[in-house]
C-alpha cells in the first residue's frame, strides 16, 4: 500500500456501536459492516502523515455475512479490514464511478488472494 511504517486504528464493535457511528458521522441511521475514517484528508491531513486513520468493523454484521456466504468469520473480518484500509488509502467504490469501483474490487481480489496464498486467511 506504500505506507509500511504507518499507524492504523482498528476497532471491533457490534451492530449498536456501528449504527451510532454511521448515524453521527455519515448521516446513515443503519448498521453497516465497516466504516473507515482517513486521517490524511481534510484541512489537517498533513499534521501526522504516519497516521492512516481508523477502521471500525461490525463483528455482528461480519458474522451474519460470513454465515450467509459460507465463509469463515475470520476471513470475513480480514476482508472487511482490507476494504477499510483501501478506502483510507484512496480507493472509493461509492462516489467515484464504475471505473474506480472496478479498480477497488481488483485490488481487493489481488491482495486478498495473496493473503490466502500465504495462509493468512
Amino acid at each position: 500500500m506504500g505506507c509500511p511504517d504507518a499507524e492504523l486504528s482498528v476497532t471491533l464493535t457490534g451492530d449498536r456501536g456501528i449504527r451510532i457511528l454511521n448515524r453521527e458521522y455519515l448521516g446513515r441511521d443503519k448498521t453497516t459492516n465497516v466504516i473507515s475514517f482517513a486521517m490524511q484528508e481534510g484541512e489537517f491531513g498533513a499534521v501526522n502523515p504516519d497516521v492512516l486513520g481508523d477502521v471500525i468493523i461490525c463483528v455482528d454484521t461480519a458474522a451474519r455475512e460470513a454465515e450467509e456466504a459460507d465463509e469463515s468469520f475470520f476471513g470475513r473480518v480480514a476482508f472487511l479490514l482490507l476494504h477499510g484500509i483501501l478506502h483510507i488509502t484512496g480507493y472509493d467504490h461509492e462516489r467515484s464511478g464504475e471505473a474506480e469501483a472496478a479498480r477497488m474490487e481488483e485490488a481487493e481480489a489481488r491482495i486478498f488472494g495473496i493473503l490466502k496464498e500465504e495462509g493468512l486467511v
